[in-house]
């Protein structure tokens, strides 16, 4: 037992798992926005642009009377809007996202580490000689 109170309290203290559990709590916070974004901004548009159809109404009666069965196709069209609206909207955030970071975090490129011009191998700017084959660097003034 104490083996296993051990691996479990190793388990925890991994940072993956506190990682990862931060991600659900998010993930599940961004949910309820996209979600708000997709029904009440974008599915009363919809709504306007379809003369306000209800797909859940829309559905196939099986047999007879107050217990009968029924194909409620009108709600799987109305979850399968959601999810291409849903995705669409993700992948507008995520477009965003991306592109104010490119625009924040411009890096410049690096330049390539020097190499030897004997032997070729890579050395530390700076170097004088290769440590690889001894060999002379010439400094160059790049400033």
């Amino acid at each position: 037992m104490k083996n296993f109170i051990k691996e479990f309290k190793d388990f925890i203290n991994q940072g993956n798992v506190l990682e990862f559990a931060v991600a659900v709590v998010i993930g599940t916070a961004f949910t309820a926005i996209i979600n708000s974004v997709v029904s009440d901004l974008i599915m009363p548009l919809i709504s306007l642009i379809t003369g306000g159809i209800d797909f859940s109404e829309m559905k196939v009666v099986i047999g007879t009377g107050p217990n009968a069965a029924a194909f409620t196709y009108g709600n799987f069209i109305n979850a399968l809007i959601q999810f291409i609206l849903i995705a669409l909207v993700i992948f507008l955030i995520v477009k965003v996202a991306n592109r104010l970071r490119e625009l924040a975090g411009k890096k410049e490129e690096e330049s390539p580490a020097p190499t030897c011009p004997h032997c070729l191998e890579e050395v530390k700017e700076g170097a004088t000689r290769c440590p690889h084959c001894t060999g002379v660097i010439e400094q160059t003034n790049d400033n």
